[in-house]
């Protein structure tokens, strides 16, 4: 009975936090619509360079009656999968690799840190003359600019478990494929998760950068032939979409998995 009443609460507060989350949200888009409104009418800037709310809706409409709008946000968001999945099966087996080999993972852990400050748009030129303009080129962007998030997330994760877990298991006759699966894997479980919440976030950011250089198809190219017609409209329209997405993604996604995560791991009492 207590553990029912414990879990209708848990759910209610769910509930709230979701009400709470999507009231804030709505209040900051109605502010930024107001101050965006404002400085329209004010005039500081031609309408060319910064079009009203109800002009970027319409060019929002336009580019959805047009089909480009839908065509773009699935070509993308099929890119997105796939090199997303590419850079975790190859960073997770890395990262494997770098714990069970220590001077590899001495040497890969350095080399890694200084790929995963470089600029993901640096690698478009090197990609178009290796590769060419085609979705190759456009995943390669993507996977070298998020891979090493996953790798590094994956080595620091297994290496930071405390060692008395691993010799608790050990003692009782865990070895092998069961200490991974039951004791490492879990133990690791919450630097794991941030370092694919960060790998989704440079992937996000590499493919619509490569998208507006490579690609004839997709988001980022609707932003570059909005720039080459001078039509902020549709710049601006493809830009909200984009942020859309990316908040959808990381809402629905990965805050509800870190927080599950959290809370199976007890680390949100605090705020009970």
């Amino acid at each position: 009975m207590q553990q029912q009443q414990k879990t209708t609460g848990a759910r209610k507060k769910n509930g709230n936090t979701t009400i709470s989350d999507l009231a804030s949200i709505a209040l900051f888009l109605a502010a930024f619509g107001a101050a965006w409104q404002v400085v329209y009418l004010a005039g500081f800037f031609p309408e060319q360079s910064l079009p009203s709310p109800i002009s970027v809706a319409q060019s929002f409409a336009d580019l959805s009656s047009a089909g480009s709008l839908g065509a773009g946000v699935a070509v993308t968001m099929g890119r997105l999968a796939a090199g997303f999945a590419i850079s975790v099966a190859i960073g997770g087996a890395v990262g494997l690799a770098m714990v069970r080999f220590k001077d590899f993972g001495k040497t890969m852990s350095s080399f890694s840190v200084g790929l995963q400050s470089f600029p993901s748009i640096a690698w478009v030129p090197f990609t178009i003359l290796l590769i060419g303009f085609n979705d190759f080129g456009i995943l390669f962007v993507m996977v070298i600019s998020s891979v090493f998030s996953v790798m590094m997330s994956t080595y620091s994760g297994i290496r930071n478990i405390p060692p008395i877990y691993m010799r608790a298991a050990r003692n009782m006759g865990a070895d092998g494929f069961v200490l991974f699966r039951h004791v490492m894997l879990p133990a690791a479980t919450p630097t794991l998760i941030i370092g694919l919440r960060q790998a989704w976030s440079f992937a996000w950011h590499a493919l619509v950068g490569a998208e507006i250089l490579i690609s004839l198809v997709g988001l980022g190219h609707i932003l570059s032939v909005g720039r080459e017609l001078g039509n902020m409209g549709w710049i601006m329209a493809t830009m909200i979409v984009i942020f859309v997405i990316g908040m959808v993604v990381d809402r629905v996604i990965f805050f509800k998995l870190e927080e599950r995560i959290r809370s199976r791991w007890g680390l949100n009492q605090h705020a009970d």
